[in-house]
């Protein structure tokens, strides 16, 4: 049977969430975008595979996508991500990484000029670290980048898969007719 119309709806679907995601993580939260460098922005892709008997289909980002989609709990509190299945401190993660992640955050965000609590200014180093710490003891809070992308789309691909697989089974079933006269 042709899938054609099925096809072209799941094709679009998958376009559809990658660029929600893609608004998603511009827009960001309390502090701004969440796509300072674009790595994250510019890895989100799909993939639509047919065979004759099924179809698979498949979402594609950078390996960090999950932890900045559902938050990561702290080491000394999960308030930020509660649901979340990624905890930092439990030896999971390469050492050093998140300094010199959020080292290069900083220079991206063009963050100087830092006061510390007596007001005197803080070295980028000094600030890194703060940071650093912060994210490790209390977390990341999630953000739903994805899910909500995802989770918005497959709403609408509800209705019209349907739709769309009834047209391709018409069409089957009329080619099907002409073939057996």
């Amino acid at each position: 049977m042709n899938n054609n119309n099925v096809t072209k709806t799941l094709e679009e679907f998958g376009q559809f969430v990658v660029d929600r995601a893609k608004s998603n993580l511009k827009k960001g939260g309390k502090y701004g975008t969440h796509n300072t460098s674009n790595k994250l922005s510019n890895s989100l892709a799909y993939k639509l595979k047919e065979s004759r008997r099924s179809i698979q289909f498949d979402f594609f980002a950078e390996d960090y996508w999950k932890f900045l989609d559902y938050g990561v709990k702290g080491k000394a509190s999960s308030a930020k991500a509660p649901n979340s299945p990624y905890k930092f401190g439990s030896g999971t993660g390469k050492k050093g990484g998140l300094r010199a992640s959020i080292d290069k955050w900083v220079v991206r965000k063009g963050l100087s000029g830092t006061r510390d609590k007596q007001g005197r200014f803080m070295s980028r180093k000094q600030m890194v670290s703060m940071i650093s710490r912060s994210i490790y003891m209390k977390g990341i809070a999630e953000t739903k980048f994805f899910r909500n992308a995802f989770e918005t789309e497959f709403k609408k691909l509800d209705e019209n898969i349907v739709d769309k697989y009834g047209l391709d089974v018409e069409s089957f079933l009329k080619q099907t007719l002409k073939e057996i006269k």
